[in-house]
């Protein structure tokens, strides 16, 4: 049976993704498979045009849903062109106020990961809405028997502080598992009753597949808090889900 992204990931209210190898990618499969779809962010993020029906620049977009016309969605909204190649995010109680007034879903990215494949988020990360529906920490099966260093991973150092292994090390499947379940990894700062739906992304063959079901018995095993709903394993470039994963 094929399974939709729609049908496997969050999709109503706010849902914000975090976490490294996919996120972007995440956020424009579900905006162009989801009706009155609004993609933003509350870090920055790369220039996104060409994956939405339009880009809304503005300092208030609470009412740029409602006032924009059917063929306006997905739309993008950002408070400010950075430079030529990213817009800056929201703070996090303007993205509040724009789902709260939305009648669709609001899709957010939440932090940043330098395009690598697996991170641990800073003191300042995530920027997480406080009224977020659902959490989506993303991690790539791509990372697994790489070793730990900044190459693969954005704050490797953190990520061997979470995981509780060496700089330089092999990153196992155990390792990505227990950042995806930590509160200090991809749980880190998920609101009180927030669905919490993992992905490991970039399954594109059988040994993914193998290591990607690794990955997600080890984030089941460590989560002790059991926050983790389900982890879906895909391969979002295809658009293309593997399996979902209860916990």
């Amino acid at each position: 049976m094929t399974i939709e992204p729609e049908e496997a990931l969050p999709t109503e209210g706010l849902v914000c993704v975090v976490g490294a190898g996919g996120k972007k990618t995440t956020l424009y499969t579900l905006a162009n498979s989801l009706d009155r779809a609004v993609v933003t962010a509350t870090v920055r993020i790369p220039i996104f045009d060409d994956h939405v029906a339009r880009v809304g620049v503005t300092g208030d977009p609470v009412d740029a849903p409602a006032e924009a016309k059917a063929g306006d969605f997905p739309l993008g909204l950002v408070p400010e062109r950075e430079r030529d190649d990213r817009y800056l995010g929201y703070d996090t109680a303007v993205v509040d106020d724009l789902a709260a007034a939305h009648d669709g879903p609001v899709l957010v990215k939440a932090d940043g990961a330098r395009m690598r494949e697996l991170k641990a988020p800073s003191d300042r990360e995530p920027q997480i809405p406080a009224s977020a529906d659902a959490v989506v920490p993303i991690a790539s099966a791509h990372v697994v028997g790489e070793p730990l260093t900044d190459e693969h991973v954005h704050r490797p150092e953190r990520v061997a502080a979470v995981a509780g292994i060496d700089e330089g090390e092999a990153i196992t499947a155990g390792t990505v598992g227990r950042v995806l379940a930590s509160p200090a990894g991809g749980l880190k700062d998920v609101p009180p009753g927030a669905e919490t739906v993992a992905l490991v992304n970039k399954v594109d063959d059988a040994d993914d597949e193998a290591v990607a079901r690794e990955v997600a018995r080890a984030a089941f095993d460590a989560d002790d808090a059991g926050r983790l709903d389900r982890v879906v394993l895909a391969a979002l470039g295809e658009g293309r889900v593997v399996d979902v994963l209860d916990a």
